[in-house]
């Protein structure tokens, strides 16, 4: 296929963006160099920045290149639907009662597990949250698991090494990302297909949900015993001093979420129920401490830059895919998913007709496996990436940090997922 100048130049803009996303340090270091212009430079060394502002670009450039109506008409048939659900999921997920009701569960489990209160709390962190996913979605899980860590972990100055933070980052994003695969709607590159495919919740215990199950307990053991030493340094958390949240108050908070993601397929419904869930927190404004409203925006301008550049790559990346064997099609949406959004590839492969029920599963297994290798790779890595930067160095995390910490927890999810 002869890709048009627009699409042609959307594919310079998302390599760019891609080598963007590997250098906002170089931004961070200009912002030192050049303090009259620090915001800006600020600005574009933020991770969640980069592909909403080269999405920009990309229009701007439509505008001048394929005029007005095009470039109106372009935007408007995206779907923003994602960006918006992830939006409304992380800033209710991440309130006081969701993450205090979740605490304690993931406290109650760690307790019967034969270990050091630290290793068990982390271990289950890791294990349980991600597979918890698969029933209220993986962004949610993702905001809960990286708050738990943040808050209870990483928090902590004393002892903790980066090799330590980025294992954690790593196992977490490739954790939440095979994690959610227990059913057909929480993880977003098997939303992408299971309606159309009739894959629902049996086919996908059946054919994914175990296989994901025994890489995201493996992923976890390990990096809980290779890190053991550190964990068990981690002192006790600290008595709260405030009030317990009511239980009508988490009551309330869980019918929300639940509603929400009941509803992830309708703008409209599950924004209405967002805009409530802001009134009720205001009223009991005590009981929900700040609300993660400026890291739900980043992250869903981030999503939104992708949804507008990934739009334009499908002249080359659907004839890539379907050039495949079942067997290379596995290992190719892998490494593909590292510079593009899993849920792409996978949406794409639902355009064709008459593909194989191997080639289905390898193009989604291959999809959510390389999940956790970049922070673009998954729609929840950013909420992550978001919520735990600040515990790093110049509070962000190394896009190479990411992908070298990700690499040992996605061979155990290709060994689980393709072999056996």
């Amino acid at each position: 296929m002869t890709p048009t100048l627009i699409q042609s130049v959307a594919a310079a803009i998302f390599c760019i963006a891609l080598v963007h996303t590997f250098s906002t340090k170089f931004f961070e270091h200009l912002a030192h160099q050049h303090p009259a212009h620090e915001g800006i430079f600020h600005l574009l060394g933020e991770v969640e920045v980069v592909f909403g502002f080269w999405a920009m670009v990309l229009i701007v450039l439509m505008f001048m290149l394929a005029g007005r109506a095009e470039a109106v008409a372009y935007v408007d048939s995206r779907n923003f639907t994602e960006p918006l659900f992830v939006f409304a999921i992380m800033i209710v997920a991440g309130s006081r009662p969701i993450l205090n009701l979740a605490t304690l569960m993931v406290r109650g489990l760690a307790r019967v597990l034969p270990l050091p209160a630290p290793l068990a709390m982390y271990f289950t962190i890791l294990s349980f949250v991600p597979l918890l996913g698969s029933f209220i979605t993986e962004p949610a899980a993702m905001t809960l698991g990286a708050l738990m860590l943040r808050d209870r972990f990483l928090d902590e100055d004393e002892g903790l090494s980066t090799r330590l933070k980025y294992a954690t980052v790593g196992v977490l994003f490739v954790n939440v990302s095979i994690g959610g695969v227990l059913t057909p709607f929480a993880a977003p590159p098997v939303l992408m297909v299971a309606a159309k495919w009739g894959w629902d919740t049996a086919f996908m215990l059946s054919q994914f949900g175990w296989k994901a199950a025994i890489a995201v307990t493996i992923n976890a053991a390990a990096v809980t015993a290779l890190f053991a030493k550190e964990l068990r340094k981690v002192p006790p958390p600290a008595a709260s001093k405030r009030a317990a949240v009511p239980l009508p108050i988490m009551v309330v908070n869980v019918l929300l979420l639940g509603s929400i993601v009941t509803f992830s397929h309708h703008p409209a419904l599950f924004l209405g129920l967002f805009l409530f869930f802001l009134g009720f927190a205001t009223a009991y404004r005590h009981h929900h401490g700040r609300l993660i409203i400026r890291e739900g925006l980043l992250v869903a301008f981030f999503l939104a830059g992708l949804v507008v550049l990934g739009g334009m790559q499908q002249w080359w990346l659907q004839p890539l895919l379907l050039q495949m064997n079942p067997n290379q099609v596995y290992f190719g949406a892998t490494a593909l998913t590292a510079i593009t959004d899993n849920a792409a590839l996978t949406y794409l492969g639902s355009l064709v007709e008459g593909l194989t029920d191997e080639f289905k599963y390898m193009l989604v297994a291959g999809a959510v496996t390389g999940g956790g290798l970049t922070v673009i790779a998954n729609a929840p890595n950013p909420a992550g990436y978001s919520i735990l930067k600040s515990k790093f160095e110049d509070e962000s995390i190394g896009a190479l940090g990411i992908f070298v910490a990700a690499v040992p927890p996605t061979l155990v999810a290709i060994v689980a997922l393709r072999y056996l």
